[in-house]
């Protein structure tokens, strides 16, 4: 609520995280929204201490606020752990990853008016991690099995990733998708998926997705459609102005959400949130960048923009247009921003991190 103090789990994260993370807390406070950070560590800092990137501690932090944002993390390789992001989703029930892909005047992109949100399930399709080696016993056996129950023979030099698409699993996505258009007074929900050849996993995602719209959100005034992955593809590069909310399984909301990032200026403008019912936690959608850490080099503005979002999502919604516009404000400039936003990326006046942060704060106190 406006007024209060919000108790908040930051994660810097490492690489260049506790940089960005600096900067975006400094300006979420500049808005004078009052917080108490709970500084929570975790990526490959940790490993040495607690042998893992992600302790406990971090996900109890995170429970207990409700709230948290974290600056990108670097996932450890060779220590069989996949993904400090997929774990956080998976513990924390983080069902909805939301990727708002909006273009800012004075941005470098071929695209003017771009405002759509991609709405993406988090935990089943492709990235449920139910895999099986070429080689192994476990995969061999699945080959016979499949043969037996199918009469179809895959090639026994396959690996086999596994796509289980549920009526749970869609039913909430496709909730939550109306749900936040209806919250933020938008006009269009679009499910995305490839069911004229998946016709069980896919097929299930559109036929319940229908469902939900049909029965539960019919009155809402918000449209809903359908469109084939492979041509909404074409569709978001030809036109995306017609579209607005997308709703996808996991793996083409990966894919769709980096091309939303690519249709607004790339990663560094590109903010997210991943959501459940307990717990959310906000962040960049680009990775690390090590070879950067330390330099004072690279944009913060993506973690900015997911202050933005964090800020609407615990009802600050004047403070997060302020801080929006701010950002903009500087975006349209295009004095005090990073190399990666100058029309040539050698250009001697980008500045730093830190001094972006400076030009927004002075944006929100003009």
């Amino acid at each position: 609520m406006p007024g209060q103090t919000h108790r908040i789990t930051l994660i810097p994260g490492d690489g260049t995280g506790p940089e960005i993370a600096e900067a975006t807390r400094r300006v979420l406070e500049a808005t004078g929204v009052s917080f108490d950070w709970d500084v929570q560590h975790a990526g490959e800092n940790v490993m040495d201490e607690y042998g893992t990137p992600l302790p406990d501690h971090v996900l109890d932090s995170i429970r207990a606020n409700k709230v948290a944002i974290k600056g990108p993390i670097t996932t450890p390789v060779g220590t069989g752990f996949r993904s400090v992001n997929v774990a956080l989703r998976k513990e924390l029930d983080l069902y909805m990853c939301l990727r708002p892909c909006k273009s800012y005047p004075g941005a470098r992109t071929r695209y003017d008016n771009i405002d759509l949100v991609v709405v993406r399930e988090n935990h089943e399709d492709l990235y449920a991690g139910i895999e099986f080696e070429q080689g192994s016993g476990e995969c061999n056996k699945l080959i016979d099995f499949l043969a037996e129950l199918s009469g179809k023979r895959i090639r026994e030099d396959s690996g086999i990733s596994i796509k289980p698409i549920s009526v749970f699993g869609t039913q909430r996505i496709v909730r939550a998708a109306f749900d936040y258009a209806l919250r933020e007074g938008r006009k269009k929900v679009t499910l995305v998926h490839k069911a004229n050849i998946m016709k069980f996993s896919d097929g299930l995602f559109l036929k319940v997705g229908r469902e939900v719209a049909e029965q539960e959100y019919a009155d809402s005034g918000i449209e809903f459609e359908d469109r084939i992955v492979d041509n909404m593809t074409m569709q978001l590069v030809q036109k995306p102005e017609l579209y607005d909310v997308l709703v996808l399984p996991n793996l083409y909301g990966d894919i769709l959400s980096d091309l939303g990032a690519g249709l607004i200026g790339g990663l560094g403008l590109a903010p997210g949130g991943n959501i459940g019912d307990e717990a959310a936690v906000f962040e960049p959608t680009h990775g690390s960048a090590p070879k950067y850490a330390g330099q004072n080099k690279v944009n913060p503005m993506a973690m900015m923009l997911s202050g933005v979002m964090m800020l609407r999502h615990i009802d600050e919604g004047d403070a997060a247009d302020r801080l929006e516009s701010a950002i903009a404000a500087v975006i349209a400039e295009g004095r005090n921003v990073t190399y990666d936003m100058k029309p040539n990326r050698d250009d001697p006046t980008a500045v730093g991190t830190s001094e972006v942060a400076d030009a927004v704060i002075e944006k929100l106190n003009a």
